[in-house]
């Protein structure tokens, strides 16, 4: 079934975390570092919805920051962690991205990007990215107070949107993103990014995509 909304995933989906990666490698004095990071961030953003807590996607950034720099026994300050993650505003979309962005939206299709992190933060990214005037709407998790991939994240979407999950496909480049989305009966596609693969226990996505250009190939196919 073609979709008639198309919901994006932000950071390693739509914007290249690539600067941020050298700033925090940098900083710990490591090519594992950044890696290290992400996946804390993630863990525990999950950990805080698993225990009914809600807390800023940027704050939990900070913490796990210092946990990761304890594991490389590196004394960084707060003034240092903050100055490296605020490159997370400054980041420039994929090089496919912006062109098939605006091919999609001229096809029809509505498009809204939907993110961990939180609105003030996701304005300033589409704006520093020049994505802005490209999207429908923009959403973050800080609404419904649970991180991706909680079904009430991408449900509060389709809500919003007045959209049935079957209409709407998640673009992700992260696999629990996808499972998430799954769980709801949304359609997805999964986004191969480098270093991120399919997870093999869930449901086959219903497209893989190298890249965004193949994303908008696809989807024609489907018109």
């Amino acid at each position: 079934m073609k979709p008639k909304l198309l919901i994006f995933d932000v950071n390693e989906t739509l914007l290249d975390l690539t600067p941020l990666k050298e700033s925090i490698n940098q900083l710990l004095g490591s090519e594992n570092a950044f890696d290290d990071w992400f996946s804390k961030l993630i863990q525990f953003a999950m950990v805080e919805t698993l225990a009914g807590k809600y807390s800023d996607f940027g704050d939990i950034g900070v913490a796990t920051l210092k946990m990761t720099a304890e594991k490389f026994q590196k004394n960084i300050s707060e003034e240092e962690i903050k100055f490296s993650l605020k490159i997370i505003k400054e980041l420039q979309p994929y090089p496919e991205v912006k062109s098939a962005l605006e091919v999609l939206k001229s096809e029809g299709f509505k498009l809204v990007a939907l993110t961990n992190g939180s609105m003030e933060t996701l304005k300033q990214q589409m704006k520093f990215s020049r994505l802005d005037s490209i999207f429908d709407a923009l959403y973050s998790v800080e609404s419904v107070r649970k991180f991706k991939p909680h079904p009430d994240t991408y449900n509060h979407v389709l809500k919003a949107e007045q959209t049935k999950a079957e209409h709407a496909l998640l673009i992700a480049a992260h696999a629990w993103d996808i499972a998430g989305a799954q769980s709801t009966g949304m359609q997805t596609a999964f986004i191969k990014r480098k270093g991120k693969f399919v997870y093999p226990k869930a449901k086959k996505p219903n497209l893989i995509c190298e890249d965004f250009d193949e994303l908008y190939k696809k989807l024609q196919n489907e018109v």
